[in-house]
């Protein structure tokens, strides 16, 4: 896990990691000092530089890859394959790690669930639990193992605790510091806590949302008439629906995520102009908060123009332009420094008590900071990121809708340094509720968007309101 900016690592706890004195330490760091890997404060600690972090994160992904081809293509056992890995590190080539890592398919872990590391050092940080702190009587699946020594790998691997493997914690015991756990062949076992602080699993909470959503849908006791417009319109989450504001009415829309252990806000007011076929906005964001601080991100301002209302065998069509202004810290990943904009070609159609949502798009950045150590010979790049999406809604109650969102964007890799475009998938089961008060709507909703990037998963937490009201008669 990356250290929070400016902490730095007590020399105390470097020597005990490293098994040597601390005066032996203390030698070692200031010489990576003097290298400029490290910056090293007496008497107050050791962190990485950028160059540091990046230098470790290539030896990372060495050994990682190293690993996982000597149990893959070699058939080692994974408990043997540290010790191996620690020397030949040092003697491939880059061409031949390349090989490597072209041969295996890309992979984003090693045989221990360790994340590897990209070609420029790039690594996800996927949040894990571990056997002492994920919940009672749910199945987790296997995500990491922790502790690299050989026998404690043994011994995961005689208990069924190897990563992918599906497991039940039954009990705590805190008094004799064990836990009580059942296995996918349904044996019963008890480990120690200290073993179980090691193992770090994930319960896929998305499956859990998408039964619940399937079970109040087919338990629905009222219908709609299927010729009915739905109640709930222009409420999407992540999917932009083609309906712009009817004359005479504005929306308030707020949204929430939490994510990655922070949570992010963005507030949405969309306005008419004269009629429905134009319509203003502006999304103002502010982003990082995780206990320790946050900030405005970027602002978008938006023209949606109706070109199409929905009929008889033809959707709805609103085409957005919107303007990127750098308002966010970059060098807090709170925006990217570079103004920019942003197209979007939203669709929707209504079969029954079925809405369909279609989008495509691209989000350009002509003069965006990049996040790398690399010599890009300039100080920004252009980034071009196309993005795909698609939604479903269906119509429980009047005023009660559940939905599946998605969203397949090609980030473009080179604000890293890197050449081509990333895959980012999303996933989102949610659902929608609200009430009409007179002339005005009140909406609110959640979802669990799901995130696969390069073999790992991220599960965030949303949440919507959203407030409609007249502001002429």
């Amino acid at each position: 896990m990356a250290l929070p900016q400016d902490q730095l690592v007590q020399m105390g706890h470097l020597a005990s990691a490293l098994g040597v004195v601390p005066g032996t330490a203390t030698t070692m760091v200031k010489a990576l000092s003097e290298s400029g890997l490290v910056r090293y404060e007496p008497y107050a600690g050791v962190r990485l530089t950028p160059a540091g972090e990046k230098l470790a994160a290539r030896v990372l992904r060495r050994h990682r890859l190293v690993e996982l081809f000597l149990v893959q293509v070699m058939g080692m056992s994974w408990a043997e394959v540290h010790d191996e890995a620690e020397n030949l590190e040092h003697a491939v080539s880059d061409q031949l790690v390349e090989r490597m890592d072209e041969m295996l398919g890309r992979p984003s872990v090693d045989p221990h669930g360790d994340p590897i590391p990209g070609p420029e050092g790039h690594v996800s940080r996927p949040h894990y639990d571990t056997l002492l702190t994920c919940a009672l009587n749910e199945e987790v699946t296997v995500r990491r193992v922790s502790d690299q020594d050989s026998e404690f790998l043994r011994f995961a691997e005689r208990h069924g605790l190897k990563p992918g493997h599906v497991v039940k914690v039954e009990d705590r015991d805190a008094a004799a510091d064990s836990v009580r756990l059942r296995g996918a062949d349904n044996r019963e076992f008890t480990i120690g806590a200290r073993a179980a602080s090691k193992v770090l699993v994930q319960i896929v909470r998305a499956l859990v949302a998408l039964l619940l959503f399937v079970g109040l849908a087919s338990a629905q006791t009222s219908k709609t008439p299927k010729s009915e417009p739905f109640a709930i319109m222009d409420n999407s989450f992540l999917v932009e629906e083609a309906f712009n504001q009817e004359a005479g009415i504005f929306q308030n829309i707020a949204n929430a995520t939490f994510a990655d252990r922070a949570w992010g806000f963005t507030f949405t007011q969309e306005w008419p102009v004269v009629s429905q076929k134009h319509q203003f906005s502006y999304t103002l964001s502010a982003l990082g908060f995780d206990g320790l601080g946050g900030g405005i991100g970027d602002t978008q301002i938006n023209y949606r123009y109706q070109a199409l209302m929905e009929g008889p065998g033809r959707p709805a069509f609103s085409p957005r332009l919107s303007v990127i202004l750098p308002s966010g810290d970059a060098g807090k990943s709170r925006g990217t420094g570079s103004a920019g904009l942003q197209f979007n070609l939203p669709f929707s159609k209504q079969t029954g008590d079925w809405y369909w949502h279609w989008n495509g798009g691209l989000t350009y950045l002509p003069r965006a900071e990049p996040v790398t150590l690399l010599p890009l010979g300039d100080d920004t790049v252009k980034v071009t990121s196309p993005f795909l999406a698609g939604s479903t809604i269906y119509r429980v109650r009047p005023m009660f809708n559940v939905m599946m969102e998605s969203v397949l964007r090609f980030d473009d890799r080179s604000i890293t340094g890197e050449s081509g475009h990333a895959r980012v998938f999303t996933l989102s089961p949610g659902a929608r509720g609200g009430w009409n008060i007179g002339e005005r709507q009140v909406i609110i909703g959640a979802a669990l968007p799901v995130t696969w990037t390069e073999g790992e998963s991220e599960t965030a937490l949303f949440l919507y309101f959203s407030y409609e009201l007249p502001f002429k008669k």
